[in-house]
């Protein structure tokens, strides 16, 4: 691998950096799409360093947690509920499944050969059908949203033991599916669609670039597109913090599927998966950093973040029955600590 590193033409590795603005720009700019359903726009400062952090937090947190920054910050500056944003969140998630899908599922086909591993076309299916399923729900829960959160809350059986649990789930996942609106969207929808296009062809672009670098690897533009494809399908499991490994070993293994696997899964293999993920990890590294030292985001925002609880409690969602009393929003201001409201006397005083 220290062989394969010491060889790389740098003039491919600086072009392929130059590829990156456009990926970070593409990615963070569609959100505005599915934002505006909801009466959101962001202007393009602050959506570039919300969603840069949300980028740099993806990379650095385990589990895609990161998933929950961007949202998080939208919430904390007052514009729509957390939860509503993560909505969003969860469309451009299976979308970007989608397009993975159909990339996977075509490469694999132009690739396909006697040779190939037995789980190469298997995994392309699964990956399809997966999210295809996945976009149907979303479909169902904007067509029939209260069925969906019903159905949902009756899953988890928290009326039985918890019914305020059950009714906080109910509120969270109404919120949540509210967040789903672009699907009803059309215009907005395939803008957002025709931007992620953009995104994903300048991604492989920039994976195909970095191979020429290589002298020993001969990459097509179709292998670039594997590798792009496998890399995304894996990294969308439960992950390790900053992908350690984890990016390498599914690089190598789509690299493999065009190069063989005595060159893929090889030094050289391992010396281009490691590069490709040296440079995507400094650059949003890079790019989160200086986010943070804008005037749209702060460290303060960021440590607040944690939390996607909103800062006032709103009320249920729920009808209340006959007679009963619904209960009334009491912004956070106006309590005690330990949550018992400040009479109005007192607030005067």
């Amino acid at each position: 691998m220290a062989a394969a590193l010491r060889t790389v033409d740098l003039t491919c590795v600086v072009a392929s950096v130059a590829v990156l603005p456009v990926v970070q720009f593409c990615r963070a700019w569609r959100w505005n799409n599915l934002l505006a359903p909801i009466g959101v726009k962001l202007p393009l400062g602050r959506l570039l360093a919300i969603s840069s952090v949300g980028f740099m937090a993806i990379l650095a947190l385990p589990a895609r947690l990161g998933e929950l920054v961007r949202p998080a910050l939208i919430r904390q500056r007052g514009q729509i509920s957390a939860a509503a944003a993560l909505g969003t969140i969860a469309v451009e998630r299976v979308i970007d499944g989608l397009f993975v899908s159909l990339t996977v599922f075509f490469a694999f086909v132009s690739l396909r050969n006697s040779e190939s591993p037995s789980w190469m076309m298997p995994t392309a299916y699964v990956a399809l059908g997966i999210f295809s399923a996945a976009l149907g729900f979303l479909s169902f829960s904007v067509r029939w949203p209260e069925r969906t959160v019903n159905t949902a809350v009756s899953l988890t059986l928290a009326r039985y033991y918890a019914p305020g649990l059950a009714e906080l789930l109910r509120a969270k996942l109404a919120s949540m599916i509210r967040g789903f609106v672009v699907l009803k969207d059309w215009r907005n929808l395939l803008v957002f669609t025709l931007w992620s296009a953009v995104y994903w062809a300048v991604n492989g672009l920039f994976m195909w670039i970095l191979a020429m670098g290589f002298q020993d690897i001969d990459l097509s533009p179709v292998g670039a597109y594997a590798i792009m494809g496998v890399v995304a399908v894996g990294i969308m499991l439960p992950n390790s913090p900053g992908l350690i490994g984890q990016y390498a070993w599914f690089a190598m293994l789509g690299l493999s599927l065009s190069a063989g696997p005595e060159l893929g899964l090889g030094g050289v293999g391992n010396a281009y998966a490691n590069l490709l993920y040296g440079v995507q990890m400094v650059w949003y590294m890079v790019m989160g950093g200086l986010a943070l030292a804008t005037p749209y985001v702060s460290l303060s925002d960021l440590w607040n973040s944690r939390s996607m609880t909103d800062p006032v409690e709103t009320e249920l969602t729920a009808r209340p029955e006959a007679g009963s009393v619904r209960p009334v929003a009491i912004p956070a201001a106006h309590m005690r600590p330990h949550g018992e409201p400040i009479r109005a006397e007192e607030k005067t005083r």
